[in-house]
């Protein structure tokens, strides 16, 4: 369904754009990919690596804050994913203010830019904080969501439909657990510090994160808000994956940290149905029509919670070594 598309990234030049751009350019014929970020230097920087594709490569220097700029952008475009946000908790706790521009009125501006420009479809990113928040990028990413499943009643006639995949920390990610062990092993360090024994993660890779982004492209109708099934690991085991033997001591959970990831809460179960390989909540509103419910899809139980702690696959030590493996060579590959 991309073939001869054009497609326009929000926060293009992070880990996720980067990976989605090499993958779609690698399985699609292209007529445009439109790169829209702050940092010239990544864009030059991404322009370097993937300059065998130039002629289908665009970098636009643009803030969703701007919606002139996005307007100008999004003309001609046929998707898009959004992807830029402020991520980081402590960030955007000192700087609440920066964090609801970009996220939320950034939110705002992407949907009033894609529904005036003729966009036909709008696949915005989200995360676990999104579930039951507990700091401030949780509450923004939050809003983001309803602001997007809801912009689906808000475009009217207009012929242009908006959902939202939501995962947790990609592995191997700028600020997450993974390359903050590997920093202190390259240092020498023998301690890897955990902030609680109890605490589980998902595992998604930047390329399942890329695949449930063009699921969500192909079968999206409008409103929902797809969900990868994945397995769960305990921190304690990805400590000894990292560095056998290791010791672990507690150094206590941060604020706005979680002991487990949530993907989908109790309260959103009865809208929820899963499928082989993901789950889809749909909306539970008056504009929402049933018949545009994926088929081949199992109604959840109420009461029902997909959660790190209590999931039905897991990852342990030795699978941990191979997925970590896997990631190495892939980042070689790049």
């Amino acid at each position: 369904m991309l073939d001869d598309k054009t497609i326009l990234i929000t926060g293009g030049t992070g880990s996720f754009g980067n990976a989605f751009t090499q993958y779609i350019l690698k399985h699609y014929r292209l007529n445009k990919i439109i790169i829209y970020s702050r940092d010239e230097y990544k864009q030059f920087c991404m322009a370097e690596n993937l300059k065998s594709h130039k002629d289908v490569l665009r970098f636009f220097i643009g803030d969703v804050r701007d919606k002139d700029r996005l307007y100008r952008a999004f003309s001609g475009v046929d998707y898009v994913i959004h992807a830029a946000a402020l991520k980081q908790v402590p960030a955007c706790e000192y700087n609440p203010i920066e964090a609801v521009r970009t996220n939320i009125n950034g939110a705002i501006n992407i949907i009033d830019a894609a529904l005036d420009c003729g966009v036909k479809k709008v696949v915005a990113l989200s995360t676990d904080k999104a579930v039951n928040p507990i700091n401030l990028y949780g509450g923004t990413k939050l809003v983001s969501d309803k602001l997007f499943v809801s912009a689906n009643a808000y475009a009217g006639k207009k012929d242009t439909g908006f959902s939202v995949v939501r995962y947790g920390n990609v592995a191997g990610s700028r600020g997450s657990v993974i390359p903050f062990f590997q920093n202190i092993v390259a240092k020498g360090g023998t301690e890897l510090p955990i902030t609680d024994y109890r605490m589980t993660r998902f595992w998604i890779s930047l390329e399942q994160g890329v695949k449930l982004v063009i699921k969500a492209l192909e079968e999206g109708k409008g409103g929902e808000i797809f969900i990868s099934k994945i397995p769960s690991f305990k921190i304690t085991d990805l400590a000894q994956a990292i560095l056998p033997g290791c010791s672990m001591p507690t150094v206590g959970i941060r604020e706005g940290e979680k002991l487990h990831e949530i993907m989908i809460t109790r309260e959103d179960s009865m809208n929820a149905y899963e499928y082989e390989k993901h789950f889809i909540i749909y909306p539970h509103m008056e504009w929402w029509n049933s018949d545009k419910i994926q088929p081949g899809g199992k109604k959840m139980e109420q009461g029902f919670e997909y959660s790190s702690e209590n999931n039905s696959e897991w990852l342990g030590v030795e699978e941990l070594k191979e997925c970590l493996r896997q990631m190495e060579i892939c980042q070689q590959r790049k």
